[in-house]
């Protein structure tokens, strides 16, 4: 976990001097914004966030925050669950548990992540086919939205039914070194490990979550943090329209600041392998149409396989007024 805090000892001082200031002199201060305990991904789903804390547009707004790296969004999901962070990004499926077990709320839908994700197979083996995975070993984050997606779709979409393939749990940055290893035989990941896999010659791609599902993906907040500064949620959207346009306007400025990340972990890619691998990432804040059906769909999937306890109230569970005022 990386913790990084944007609140310094000069800031405190400033901030409480400065009410003590207006107290004085018989004015009443703006109401302050919460410092946000943000938690994401360090896959590329998380690269929008990363991005986010990097570019200066929290401090713009106002805000301040402290940050939160695992290596995928159900392990954010979960300490957002248990009240450690107060935001979050992950897919669908993910929020819907979320949901579920600590009725965590959806503030805006960031991005779509459907190409970012594949199930890929050792190049060695020389298979072409999902189905061809009976029998083998498959590294997935179990419990992640590319786990249950695979688990619950792709596999049987293709007649694999558990036990049919040998699940094998792993994070996602584990898996590209156990593909090189031979440890497993094929991997259900996301980028940029489908393309270092694949630039190195170890892996191809039998299948793309984007067939199954454009993987919509959620900024959650926990409902304490709603309740106590609707501000600082309004702030914080406006500082994700700016990320949007950087993606849009300066994707090379946003890839250099990504890359760098990855270049930190030790991760060997090139640039350009990079970029292609960023691009599928599509950053969009906003509520599309389509949402809530889909949301109701993959809720009843994961009803149907006893991981949440009841499908959503989308009125209550999907806060759309946010974004709204964050767009005026």
């Amino acid at each position: 976990m990386t913790k990084r805090s944007g609140l310094t000892r000069r800031d405190y001082l400033a901030a409480t001097g400065a009410g003590a200031l207006a107290a004085t002199l018989g004015v009443r201060p703006a109401a302050a914004l919460e410092i946000v305990r943000q938690g994401y991904q360090t896959n590329m789903w998380g690269m929008p966030t990363y991005y986010l804390l990097r570019s200066g547009l929290l401090e713009k707004h106002g805000i301040k925050f402290e940050e939160f790296a695992v290596p995928s969004g159900n392990l954010t999901m979960q300490q957002m669950v248990a009240r450690q962070v107060d935001m979050g990004t992950y897919a669908g499926p993910s929020f819907a548990i979320g949901h579920d077990k600590g009725g965590l709320l959806a503030i805006a839908m960031i991005e779509y992540v459907g190409k970012t994700a594949r199930v890929m197979a050792r190049k060695d083996l020389n298979i072409t086919k999902v189905e061809q995975l009976k029998g083998l070993k498959v590294a997935n984050q179990t419990g992640s939205s590319t786990g249950n997606i695979f688990v619950d779709q792709i596999a049987p979409k293709a007649g694999l039914k558990k036990g049919d393939y040998q699940e094998v749990r792993m994070n996602v940055d584990d898996m590209v070194a156990a593909l090189a290893a031979k440890t497993v035989d094929a991997m259900a990941n996301v980028e940029p490990y489908n393309a270092i896999a694949e630039a190195d010659g170890l892996a191809v791609t039998l299948s793309e979550y984007s067939q199954f599902d454009k993987l919509p993906v959620f900024m959650a907040a926990t409902p304490e943090f709603v309740q106590k500064s609707p501000e600082t949620i309004v702030a914080y959207l406006k500082a994700w329209l700016e990320v949007a346009k950087d993606f849009k306007s300066q994707p090379d400025n946003v890839a250099d600041t990504v890359y760098s990340f990855f270049e930190s972990k030790g991760f060997k890619m090139s640039k350009d392998t990079f970029a292609k691998a960023l691009a599928r990432v599509e950053v969009q804040p906003g509520w599309p149409s389509d949402l809530v059906p889909y949301m109701q769909e993959q809720s009843e999937i994961l009803l149907k396989e006893n991981k949440i306890k009841a499908v959503p109230d989308w009125t209550k569970a999907l806060r759309t007024e946010f974004l709204k005022q964050a767009s005026a």
